[in-house]
């Protein structure tokens, strides 16, 4: 195996496009809406967007796909310029273009036109997929695969080969390492029926066996993924959490993650777990439409922090009219009051996002010995509650700052407070926020659970 060498992506280049405006009247023509387009974005789509998540998850990247003389292939060109290198097949036709035309961020209709084949690979091409440490193919059903298709079986015995499906392309190439389609595709290409767990496993345990694969990995979008392999129990690996935005890409955003977690060395169950979090995440930032996706990262820049969800979440949010709800805290060790608190919150707007003391502050602010649990569990279990929609730490001794860059509309504490003399209170003002107290638990606090842990291990 070559451990120094590239991630290479063969697949099929798209162009996607979203037009997005407002529709608020019907067509006099036709009972269809009308959209006021405000915005019109367009971006790498299919592989092209499956190698540039794999760039922002770092190390280098190479594409091979199809490129014409075309308009639509010089924007794509262009935008992957500097996040990965291209080794060009010929196109005989025109980069295919998607284009989603979106009123409130919700599609209305999706109008698709040109297309071409694929030609056959130079000495270039074969060369840069001969040095690959790990490959992944994003087949998207128009020929890039099918022209690799000799090269690629070379590959799958020497490097990982995750290979993402099409129910219009041809099959995996044997060894594939991993194989992921997702629940629609698995039942368009086998004959086993129902929706069922049983069913999905049944499914790729089939097909693994049909493809000669050593994994498929059936994607279940918020369910999370099922990982099988013949004669073995299938594995769910679900989500860390619930996803709330456009899942659009996940199923790229998923296959780029696995390919880089199986290059680095990961085992598949390892590799899974990694990429539902990373495809959460995708969704929950916005997914393939969001705009600083495809801002420049800096030097030494995989991709946004792991608070970005939390800014994201709450500019869709305010886009759309809504009313975005924070509330914060320690959370050191999560008892009835927090969650009592935290589902009362949640009820208030459109989503919650919960700010906590980083394992500094929280030291600084109930001394030593504190935190009982370190940062990234409190966040987890946090994140994994029904009514909490994002969660982002903040190393201050207060959140002001953070709330500063959040501007939520309401602040929700729990107890005996009087609002109007929270220290967020006069912050939210700036911006015409609202703080409010919520009735708390009363005997519930981590501190008094924190002391009849240790008086009852003191009595054993």
């Amino acid at each position: 195996m070559n451990s120094s060498g590239p991630l290479v992506v063969v697949g099929d280049l798209l162009l996607d496009e979203d037009i997005e405006g407002d529709a608020t009247r019907l067509a006099p023509d036709a009972p269809v809406p009308v959209v006021e387009a405000a915005t019109r974005r367009s971006r790498p789509g299919g592989a092209g967007l499956a190698a540039a998540l794999a760039a922002r998850y770092g190390g280098e990247v190479v594409l091979i796909t199809a490129l014409g003389r075309d308009a639509a292939s010089d924007t794509a060109r262009r935008a992957l310029r500097d996040r990965v290198a291209l080794a060009e097949l010929p196109l005989d036709g025109t980069l295919p273009v998607k284009t989603r035309v979106l009123a409130a961020g919700r599609p209305v209709v999706r109008i698709d036109r040109g297309g071409g084949t694929p030609g056959a690979p130079g000495s270039g091409v074969l060369a840069a997929l001969a040095s690959a440490r790990a490959v992944l193919v994003a087949d998207y059903g128009r020929g890039t695969a099918d022209v690799l298709r000799t090269a690629l079986a070379s590959a799958a015995p020497r490097v990982p080969l995750v290979w993402d499906p099409h129910p219009r392309g041809g099959p995996p190439v044997p060894g594939a390492r991993l194989v992921t389609p997702n629940a629609s595709e698995a039942t368009a290409l086998c004959a086993v029926v129902g929706s069922s767990l049983r069913a999905h496993a049944g499914r790729g345990a089939d097909l693994a066996g049909r493809w000669a694969a050593g994994s498929v990995c059936v994607t279940l979008g918020e369910r999370g993924a099922l990982l099988t392999r013949p004669g073995s129990a299938p594995v769910l690996v679900p989500p860390p959490y619930r996803a709330s935005g456009d899942p659009c890409g996940a199923g790229d955003c998923f296959a780029a993650a696995v390919a880089c977690a199986l290059a680095d060395g990961a085992l598949p169950e390892e590799a899974v777990v990694r990429a539902v979090a990373e495809a959460a995440a995708f969704v929950n930032a916005g997914g393939a439409g969001n705009p600083g996706l495809w801002e420049p990262a800096g030097p030494g820049d995989a991709g946004p922090p792991p608070s970005s969800d939390a800014f994201e979440l709450a500019r869709r949010v305010h886009a759309r009219g809504g009313t975005v709800v924070a509330t914060g805290g320690c959370f050191d060790l999560l008892h009835a009051g927090h969650v009592g608190l935290l589902e009362n919150a949640g009820r208030i707007g459109d989503c919650l996002i919960v700010c906590v003391n980083s394992d500094a502050s929280l030291t600084r602010l109930k001394g030593p010995g504190r935190p009982l649990n370190p940062l990234a569990d409190r966040m987890r279990v946090l994140g994994a509650l029904g009514s909490v929609d994002a969660v982002v730490s903040f190393e201050e001794d207060t959140p002001v700052r953070l709330l500063e860059a959040l501007r939520p509309d309401v602040w929700v504490k729990g107890g005996d407070y009087a609002a109007d003399d929270l220290p967020e209170a006069e912050v939210l003002r700036k911006w015409d926020g609202q703080a409010v107290v919520l009735p708390y638990l009363d005997g519930r606090s981590t501190t008094s659970l924190a002391d009849r842990a240790a008086r009852a291990a003191a009595e054993r």
